[in-house]
Order: C-alpha cells, then structure tokens, then sequence
C-alpha cells in the first residue's frame, strides 16, 4: 500500500479539468492520477539529478503509479471564483479564476491500495515530493510526502454507482477523472490508432488520385505511399513516458479530444467535499439531513444576455442541454426528474421547472432548476456538467453552478425562491384548462394549488399596468401539437392567507418559464 499526504500552504487549489475552457470557472477536485504524473515528471525534469535518478528509474515508478486507480481521503473544501477584467486582443474581457479553497494545514490523501514500491522507487518519489513546489497552476503551491502511517479511511474512489441499490439513498457525486494507460496497454492503443491513421490517409489519398485522374494529371499521387501524418505521428510517440510528458495545447492543437495516453474513470465523491459558496455551511456526518436536494442555481454569461420575455424559449433550451449532459453520463439514462418522463400519472409537478431569472434591465442572468420531489444523483451530475447552453441558430450562453440545495439556500439572492404571503407575475399566467362559467382565471389558480398541496388565494388580482406586458413575451411552447387554452396571458399578483416558499409556477408552460412568480412585500415591494 503507498499513501500520501498533500497539503496546500496558500489554502488553494488551481486545476482546470481537461476539455474544459478555464473561463468555466470549474475546479477538477480531487487532482487526478494523470495531473500527479505529469506534475512529477516535471519536478523530474527541473529539480532532481538524472544521473542519480536516471529516466529509467521514473519510467518504472510511474508505471507502477499507473497499475491501479488511487482512493482519496478528502478534506473540507470550498469552491471559489473571483472575477476580473484583463485585455485580450485589445478588448476588456471577464475572466473567472476558479478555485478549491482548503484549510492550509488540510491534508488530501492519496493512496494506492495495492502499490508495493522497491527501495529504489520509494527513494525516487521521496525526492520527488520533496521537491515538488506546485501541483495544477504554479499558484497552488503543495507540499507532499509518502506517510506510512495513516489509518483512515478514504471517500473517493472509483465507482459507477451513485445511488445505494438496497436503501435508494443518494450516496454522493460521480465525477470523471483522468489516469495514465500502463505502458502496455498504451502500446496497444498506440498501434491501434496508427493503423487507423494511416487508413484515413489512404482513404483521402484515394479520393485526391481519382480527381487527378479524372483531371488528366500524369502523376497521381500513390496510396501506397501514404504514410502517417507527421501531427499525429508526433503525438504518438513510441515511449510512454514521452506520451504522458506530451503538452496538452499540442494533442489539443492535433484534434485530440482525450489524451491517447490516458483514460476516463469514474470516482464517487461525497455530496459535501466540494461545496459552492451559495449553500449553506456543510453539516457534520452525525447531523446530515436526510432530505433531497431539489433546487440548482446557475449564473448566465454572454453577450447579450437573453430578454425575459424570452423566458419560455431559454427554459426550453436549458432542459434540452441537461438531457443531452445525462446522456453522455454512465448508463445514458435521462433521469425522470428531469425529463418528466416515466413517472405516475398522478405525478404531474414533482419534476425539474426550467426557470430564468431576470436582472434590473429585464435580461436573465440567472437559471434555476427546481424538482419538488428532487433531483437524483444522475441529475445532479448532469448539472454539475453543465458548461454551456446553446440556441438552434448557434449562439452560446455559458453558465456557471452556484451551488445545490433546496430554496432557503438561495432565498436571499432570490426573490423566486423567497418565502412570502404576496406574488406577483414575472412572465405571464396562462391558465390550462378552457375558460367556463364558474372556472375562469382564479378558479383554475385555486385548483392547481390545491393539486400542488399549497393553500388556495386568498387574492387573486388582475395587473394591466403591469410592465412588460403579458403580450411583450413569446408565450408558445416549441414542441407542436400542445393544446394552448390560453394564448394571450396575463400579469397577476396573488396573495395567501400564510407565507409559501417558492418557487412559484403556475399554469400552462409553467415547467419552462411561463407562470412564473416572485416573492413581494405587501405593497409590491421585493422582500
């Protein structure tokens, strides 16, 4: 067994994830076995004598490293990100500088249950992690050593299943992490993909002769011929440890989506080792609350930010982005409690609502996503994936998670998700059944909150005055064939005879915007 033990002396941890644009302001917590070897090939390169600890020597360490996934111990952590202007190409652009604050004397342990290091290798690493001044940006400053005297317990480690099969329970987070391919089954992959580009080349080489041809040329070029391109050639080197060293804008640059030399695996992280700065303090293991998390709060970029009175089409769009992330998680299963899909049928609201936020100026700068009967741990990761949101026409928004919970951890920087007695209209109320003698607007309010388990209204009041008005918004949903009772809308403040907490939609569309309500005083004023 080889266990360290890393601390963190300025309290933070820099680490873009891979595939992921540093302006995402994401964290890839815990460092990764890939990020590690890479680390300590520099320190390799930079601080230790090779004639005293030869290339070979490493190469054998890092191999034995790359036997096995490691487990994780994982200390109380944080998410932060500041945010700050710089220029780039003459232009003043936001840039997010994210984070993983850990307490300065917290240590993060690493250990690989079945490593057994000869002397030389444990005198190599021993140097190594003394020498060692960083690990991900040069800002996050580490110090580590090999210890041999732990006897914890670790919480992160590779897994598929996020979910107890026996009890149900949510048993945390599953992320992806990186790990160097063992220089065998690198070679294999080596050659396979070298085979694979050499058959693409002929293949083009094959199109490219028959248009010379075609066009009379007397020197057609030969397939046989071809070889490897030299881009794909130089990223594929016959040495793994040259694989694993490789910079990662040059495998970028030669369409690598994942390096050739590593592979994905799947760890569980507990729900509370990497918190975000908008939920509350995380409680100890003896006081956990049992209830689910229902409620995920995004913050939205871009230029120009989405009108409100495109409420409806933004919902829209940030559902279809969740789905496509679940599907590219383990099992490619859509969860029910964001699709809507496969739940009883007399479960018609305890699925996700899609809901924009507005800022002063009537522009959404904000997301939430809200299950009454909460998000699973599939939705959870999906969200947490969640970089980006994309219109049919290819403009992009990019978001960013705040934090998971339910809506008293966002109420003070949400009037949606408030506790109040008084609402009042964000996006028009289109009421869902036809309108008849005895069951016009207040009546059907009243039975969908009797249907929702909330108090019927005491109140239910008519705003024309109110601005933008209910025909400013696009109030049509884009899956045809729905049947749309109400086409026009209208702006309403209702009023209950006790405080409920949101968020609060009603009506037709009301999972994607439409219906939409805020928390008030009694005089109209936000709370």
């Amino acid at each position: 067994m080889l266990t360290l033990a890393l601390t963190f002396p300025a309290g933070r941890y820099h680490g873009t994830p891979w595939g992921r644009h540093v302006n995402e302001a994401d964290v890839g917590w815990p460092p990764d076995a890939w990020r590690l070897t890479r680390a300590l090939i520099a320190t390799w390169h930079r601080k230790l004598n090779p004639e005293q600890f030869p290339v070979e020597r490493l190469t054998d360490l890092l191999a034995t490293l790359a036997t096995e996934p490691p487990n994780y111990a994982l200390p109380e952590t944080v998410h932060f990100h500041t945010r700050h202007y710089m220029p780039v190409r003459d232009k003043q652009s936001l840039i997010f500088d994210a984070f993983a604050q850990v307490g300065r004397e917290a240590q993060l342990i690493i250990q690989w249950p079945s490593a057994d290091l000869t002397p030389p290798q444990a005198q190599l690493l021993d140097a190594l992690l003394m020498a060692i001044g960083y690990l991900g940006r040069a800002e996050s400053w580490v110090s580590a050593s090999r210890i041999t005297d732990w006897s914890g317990t670790c919480d992160c480690y590779p897994s598929e299943e996020a979910i107890d099969t026996k009890t149900g329970e949510v048993r945390g987070d599953l992320i992806p992490l990186w790990l160097p391919h063992p220089p065998e089954r690198y070679a294999a992959i080596r050659a396979s993909q070298l085979d694979a580009a050499l058959a693409r080349a002929k293949a083009d080489v094959h199109v490219k002769r028959a248009q010379a041809i075609a066009e009379g040329k007397k020197k057609p070029p030969d397939p046989e011929k071809t070889k490897v391109p030299t881009e794909i050639l130089a990223t594929l080197p016959e040495s793994w440890l040259d694989a694993i060293s490789l910079d990662t804008g040059d495998l970028q640059s030669a369409g690598w989506s994942s390096p050739p030399a590593a592979h994905q695996v799947y760890y569980l992280r507990p729900k509370d080792a990497l918190r975000f700065m908008a939920a509350r303090p995380a409680p100890t293991r003896r006081n956990r609350p049992t209830h689910p998390v229902t409620t995920a709060r995004f913050a939205l970029y871009g230029k120009p930010l989405p009108r409100m009175t495109d409420a409806v089409r933004v919902g829209e769009l940030l559902r279809f982005a969740l789905m496509s992330r679940a599907r590219h998680l383990p099992g490619e299963v859509i969860p029910a409690s964001l699709s809507g899909h496969g739940l009883p049928s007399g479960n018609r609201h305890g699925h996700a609502f899609f809901l924009p936020e507005a800022n002063l100026h009537g522009r959404i700068d904000h997301l939430v996503v809200h299950a009454p009967d909460g998000l699973d741990a599939q939705a959870q990761a999906a969200i947490g994936e969640l970089a980006a949101i994309y219109t049919h026409e290819g403009a992009e928004w990019r978001v960013l998670l705040e934090g998971l919970g339910e809506p008293v951890d966002f109420a003070p920087h949400s009037p949606l998700l408030r506790t109040s007695a008084c609402w009042e209209s964000v996006t028009p109320y289109l009421h869902p059944w036809h309108r008849k003698r005895g069951f016009e607007v207040p009546e059907q309010i009243a039975r969908e909150c009797r249907a929702r388990g909330l108090p019927e209204p005491s109140l239910v009041e008519p705003r024309p005055d109110a601005k933008p008005r209910a025909l400013d918004f696009h109030r049509f949903r884009g899956k045809r064939g729905l049947e749309q009772p109400d086409r026009h809308g209208s702006m309403i403040r209702l009023e209950f005879s006790e405080p409920i907490t949101g968020p609060l939609a009603l009506g037709f569309g009301c999972h994607f915007g439409l219906g939409l309500f805020k928390a008030v005083g009694a005089r109209g004023a936000d709370r």
